[in-house]
């Protein structure tokens, strides 16, 4: 059921109208309703955490095409989201604002954003319609700058704006393989928190055409950090309805170091408001981990678990390297499945919904450094911007860990998949059989090295050789790269005028302590944060006098231009330090990226 259900979707929408020009198409509703106003769109995925600000509703990432415009009061069109987890938490905030779209419209299946609406729509009664087109109506709305859409209905219209009228249509639930205990539980039987939280995750099952729930065994929250009023609007509304969490769930990272933001000058506001937030998620029973690396707690998956969890690097790392079974879940729908304990049986909790659909053939470098695996995994992402890769001709490459989470976090910023494989190095890369088989991949594409130099390029916008700002710790730093940082500080000391930040999770910071690897890099003149990450982090811990900041994440270097409005330049972690302790990063390509 669920299969056909997902084939509908993929076949029903965007059919034009007989007569041409085109004058009208159908599209699916997602959330159904009506509106009328100018058209903003983009072959280009957008992830509204980190590219659209919360406050205006303009995008402010610096690589996307729309840089710079509006989607307030806009029918926005895109392929699809991408990137962040946030992508609904961002949409929920502008909802509550009133600076959402007027309504979304998709090509790809895209469950975040549209997750964001189901969620304000069912806690608040804010609601703007989403539908999704087929390629031909995706296609032909680049050429409208203005429409009107009535549920399914898009026409071309050069009348006045109409508010957006939106509702959530009667849920289905007959159409999914409910137990017992569901039904019991979104009759009210568990209480007013786990009925409404049991709606969603029936709404969202609907939406990943699935056709039944599964049990998972843990969860990890994404949505915990202050991003506005409407996040704690949120997360009072869950805590007043009763909210707990019947799995062990876990917290990611927040806005402040808790143990040190008021003596790193972080304004009372935000840190007062993130206090508060943290408080409520830990009184609906989530443990208070603050770390956007949860695969290195003890608590860690297992292989072929099943798990919920969100923050996108922490996803593909779990389904692409620790083999663990889990969707790519927005924020808020995890604390959902958190308090339930059940989710959508779809996409990669399905062993049919792991497999490789497109393969990626890369040139291996000879003795490449580190900043090799996210220059990588960021390109990787622009190409499989929806399908999972399989990534080809690293066979005889060794990788560690630290190696693939650095490319999966770069994948997860650039793509809206939930997993890669790459051949020889992850558990379950041998779908390159089915990508290759019968079916046949979506595509096969060859990557050069000039390829990569151009996103080299893209990472390195400052312009400038001058480095103030030594960024590392996005993700949060591992056991081993405090490690092999506190050996390329030793007996060295960071240039006058320079700063290093790494931030980290409270776990591995005492880890760290114990070794001694943290005095070492402290006596180097660098400072460590716990709690916040830099996905998150402002003037003053960013020092308002550097202009440009080194880091050698590759989600970060895409990020951080729009966060916090500086250049910014990418290489591997050797080169920060030498860069810490000179102030200049040597201009060009590192040798082994050099055709």
């Amino acid at each position: 059921m669920g299969e056909q259900r997902a084939a509908r979707l993929m076949d029903m929408p965007g059919m034009p109208v007989e007569g041409e020009p085109m004058q009208s198409f159908t599209g699916t509703p997602l959330v159904p309703g009506r509106t009328a106003g100018p058209v903003l769109w983009s072959d280009t995925g957008l992830s509204f955490m980190g590219g659209v600000d919360p406050v205006t509703g303009t995008i402010i990432d610096t690589h996307h095409p729309l840089h710079g415009r509006s989607v307030a009061g806009r029918v926005l069109v895109l392929p699809s989201g991408r990137g962040s987890c946030s992508g609904s938490l961002a949409l929920f905030e502008l909802l509550m604002n009133g600076h959402a779209p007027r309504a979304l419209i998709f090509r790809h299946p895209e469950t975040i954003l549209t997750l964001g609406v189901v969620i304000a729509a069912e806690l608040f009664d804010r609601a703007i319609p989403v539908l999704r087109v087929g390629s031909e109506g995706f296609a032909a709305l680049a050429d409208f700058a203005r429409i009107r859409i009535d549920e399914a209905e898009i026409m071309p219209d050069d009348g006045p704006d109409a508010a957006p009228e939106a509702w959530l249509p009667p849920l289905d639930a007959d159409a999914l393989a409910l137990t017992e205990a569901d039904r019991a539980m979104l009759d009210g039987a568990e209480g007013e928190a786990a009925r409404v939280a049991s709606r969603i995750v029936a709404r969202a099952a609907l939406l990943e055409g699935a056709d039944s729930l599964i049990d998972i065994e843990m969860a990890h929250l994404d949505g915990c950090f202050y991003h506005g009023p409407a996040s704690l609007d949120f997360a009072r509304r869950m805590r007043d309805l009763g909210a707990r969490c019947r799995v062990p769930t876990t917290t990611n990272a927040l806005c402040v170091d808790r143990r040190r933001w008021r003596d790193d000058g972080v304004p009372g506001a935000l840190g007062t408001a993130s206090e508060e937030l943290a408080a409520l998620y830990v009184e609906m029973g989530v443990a208070p981990s603050f770390t956007c690396a949860p695969y290195h707690l003890e608590t860690t998956p297992a292989f072929g678990q099943q798990i919920a969890w969100a923050e996108s690097n922490a996803v593909v790392y779990a389904n692409s390297v620790l083999g663990a079974r889990t969707l790519k879940y927005p924020d808020y729908l995890d604390l959902m499945v958190a308090i339930t304990g059940r989710a959508p049986n779809a996409g990669c909790h399905l062993g049919e919904g792991r497999l490789a659909r497109l393969r990626i053939d890369v040139p291996c470098p000879d003795a490449p450094d580190d900043a090799f695996w996210p220059l990588l995994g960021y390109h990787v992402g622009k190409i499989a911007t929806n399908a999972i890769p399989v990534v080809c001709g690293l066979e005889t490459l060794p990788a560690t860990p630290d190696d693939l989470r650095a490319f999966g976090a770069a994948f997860a910023t650039t793509s809206a998949a939930a997993m890669f494989h790459i051949q020889g190095l992850t558990p379950e890369a041998e779908t390159i059989a089915q990508a290759t088989g019968p079916a046949g991949p979506d595509a096969h594409v060859a990557v050069t090295l000039a390829d990569l130099a151009a996103t080299w390029a893209e990472l390195n916008g400052a312009g400038t050789d001058a480095v103030d700002l030594v960024s590392l710790g996005n993700p949060h730093f591992s056991p081993g790269e405090f490690a092999r940082l506190a050996a390329l500080c030793e007996g060295r000391r960071i240039a006058e005028g320079v700063e290093m930040i790494v931030t980290c999770g409270r776990d591995v910071h005492a880890l760290a302590a114990a070794e001694g690897h943290l005095a070492r890099i402290e006596a180097f003149g660098a400072r460590v944060l716990t709690d916040t990450c830099w996905c998150f982090i402002g003037e003053p811990v960013v020092p308002p006098k550097a202009k440009v900041i080194l880091t050698n994440s590759g989600k970060y270097a895409h990020y951080g231009p729009a966060a916090v409005g500086r250049g910014f330049r990418f290489a591997s972690l050797a080169v920060c330090v030498e860069a810490a302790c000179t102030g200049r990063v040597a201009p060009g390509l590192p040798g082994w990226l050099r055709a």
